[in-house]
């Protein structure tokens, strides 16, 4: 796990050597290990690391191949990377997943590698036969691979302040990505809060020639197939299914560092510290984190006992929560996306005591609809007859701040709201509304999750793993699966008697969300961990709702992206909503960021 940067340009640089230095520095936070970098001619290649596989010198990047034609900063891990080394001829000097991965494109080609590699990672590879930059992100964007490309100069990084602190790069206010934000909570890729300043799509990569011609391909997409099926052996299915998850999780387990796990005492990530304490030897460390006012501290501990764990509770308070907010906005180079991001931060640097690697539960709602609330709004439709699309009514469900008021105080453009809604809506057409909200979920919904895991984990060098997001298992999921083993009714009069319901009435009491997901969790954990309804992490926000208020009103009223005079009617509006604390706080969240990063001089 590491970071990675690169200038590549037409024409020479002045200072190009401290400009690769300054983005190396930017993001140390990333890979505290060791830095370096490679120039030649116009292209400059920087790499931060943080040692986890191969810990040796002889891996620090970056690593060029022995002909000396390809190079490459990596940041991430090939968890199969010890099965394709196996399929190669390549003179190896090192133990590293970084030598299989330039070993593979240079021997078999770059497609070849992409077919096989199961991992997370950002690539950029260069040829300097060819002259041709690659820049690669994973499946599911679990890495963040950042660029600005203009006609003269393509700058990547990590993280949009290493492209900034190249001293190339004005910082300019994307007032477009304000709406994008209040809607989802982050903003969708390719885009982000930065002028010019794009992702690279998951499941895609860039090839970038010395003209700087710049062409996109897309290598993985999620599956179109959907399994729907009334005729199956559950018994089968789930022996399948665990078997699947648990070559998911074991991949996971490998590192040449120590190892551990979040407990928050949900079922997901009680499940994976289960399966891994079953395949360690020793005992791991777990972590979970909570306030006085809420905290879910008892059913960790309950698992923590099961299973012999060294287990750690961190209690937090509300002064210390304020007080790391702007240092962590700055660190994500965004505004935050939820209030739980700050807590699992400062937990990430007590873990840091102990452990290196940690394994999370991201993903297991999205894989089998756990969010049973808006998973099932395709059977809301079918019994509500709405004239209104299917995708209109499942916007009007799912995003966080609601149109209406979005439209109200904000006076930034829609453009993206526009663009997304178009793309989407016609998304829809192609296939079945179960099938669209899985889909969601996975094309948008869990990339939000992913940059919070990212920042969280790597602002004090700790690399986080996903297992449920492995892509293996989402590939199974979808086209082994049946949709009555992920959303199970408890019997047919449920099912009718929620045909007179909203989901947001009878989900998780007619139903069970991620049925199958249950049914193998109770092999390994206590029911009452298994029968818990589901709950966010809990951050008491509306126990704070006065301290907010102040803040917007002390720093709101001079947004430039609000409307004039809006912030008290806000903040009175904002009461009215499911999600009041929590609107506000995203208000708040914006004006923070922005203040942060566009008040200063970039270039130089």
């Amino acid at each position: 796990m590491c970071g990675v940067n690169g200038i590549f340009s037409k024409n020479k640089i002045l200072n190009i050597e401290k400009r690769i230095i300054s983005m190396n520095n930017s993001i140390i936070h990333r890979g505290p290990d060791a830095g370096s970098y490679f120039i030649d001619k116009n292209i400059a290649i920087g790499h931060r690391r943080l040692s986890i596989i191969d810990t040796h010198s002889r891996s620090n990047q970056p690593m060029h191949t022995s002909s000396n034609i390809w190079h490459i900063v990596f940041n991430g891990e090939i968890y199969n990377f010890k099965a394709i080394r196996k399929d190669l001829r390549y003179p190896f000097s090192t133990n590293s997943d970084t030598e299989v991965i330039i070993a593979a494109v240079e021997e078999k080609g770059l497609n070849w590698f992409l077919e096989r590699a199961n991992g997370m990672f950002a690539i950029a590879l260069f040829n300097s036969q060819t002259d041709q930059l690659f820049l690669i992100r994973d499946r599911l964007g679990i890495k963040p691979l950042y660029y600005f490309h203009d006609s003269n100069q393509f700058i990547f990084s990590s993280e949009i302040k290493g492209i900034l602190s190249s001293g190339l790069v004005p910082a300019i206010f994307n007032e477009k990505a304000v709406d994008e934000y209040l809607a989802n909570r982050f903003v969708r890729a390719p885009y982000t809060f930065f002028e010019n300043i794009k992702q690279v799509n998951p499941g895609e990569y860039i090839v970038i020639d010395n003209n700087l011609n710049l062409k996109e391909k897309v290598y993985w997409q999620l599956p179109s197939e959907f399994n729907v099926s009334s005729n199956f052996n559950e018994t089968s299915i789930t022996k399948k299914f665990e078997d699947e998850l648990l070559k998911a999780i074991k991949l996971r387990l490998i590192s040449d560092v120590p190892l551990g796990t979040y407990l928050s005492g949900g079922v997901d990530s009680s499940l994976i510290t289960a399966i891994v304490s079953k395949n360690k030897a020793d005992s791991i460390n777990t972590y979970t984190i909570g306030f006085q006012e809420s905290n879910e501290f008892e059913f960790a501990r309950a698992v923590s006992e099961k299973y012999h764990t060294t287990h750690h509770e961190i209690m937090m308070r509300e002064n210390e929560y304020i007080n790391h907010w702007e240092r962590l906005i700055a660190l994500k180079d965004s505004p935050l996306g939820v209030p739980n991001e700050i807590p699992l931060a400062i937990m990430s640097e007590k873990l840091k005591e102990d452990i290196t690697v940690v394994l999370s539960g991201e993903g297991a709602d999205e894989l089998m609809g756990g969010y049973g609330k808006i998973y099932r709004l395709p059977f809301d439709y079918s019994n509500n007859h709405s004239e209104s699309s299917f995708y209109d009514s499942f916007i009007d469900k799912y995003e966080y701040v609601p149109r209406k008021i979005r439209d109200k105080f904000i006076n930034t453009s829609k453009l993206y709201r526009e663009e997304f809604d178009e793309k989407i809506r016609n998304d829809f057409t192609h296939y079945s509304n179960e099938q669209n909200v899985f889909r969601y979920f996975h094309m948008y919904h869990v990339k939000g999750l992913l940059q919070r895991v990212d920042m969280t984990t790597m602002q004090t060098s700790v690399e986080a793993r996903v297992p449920f997001l492995d892509h293996n298992l989402i590939e199974f999921c979808y086209s082994k699966i049946p949709y009555k083993l992920k959303l199970k009714w408890k019997s047919a009069n449920a099912k009718n008697n929620a045909k007179n319901l909203t989901s947001g009435i009878y989900s998780e009491t007619l139903d069970t969300p991620k049925y199958l997901l249950r049914k193998i969790a109770y092999q390994y954990l206590p029911p009452n961990i298994v029968d818990r309804k589901k709950v966010g992490f809990p951050v008491p926000l509306s126990d704070w709702m006065k301290n907010l208020e102040g803040i917007a009103l002390e720093l709101l009223s001079d947004a430039k992206w609000l409307k004039n005079e809006a912030v008290k009617e806000l903040i009175i509006q904002s009461k009215n909503e499911n999600r009041s604390a929590q609107i506000l706080w995203m208000f708040i969240n914006i004006e923070l960021f922005k203040k942060q990063y566009f008040n200063k001089k970039w270039i130089w």
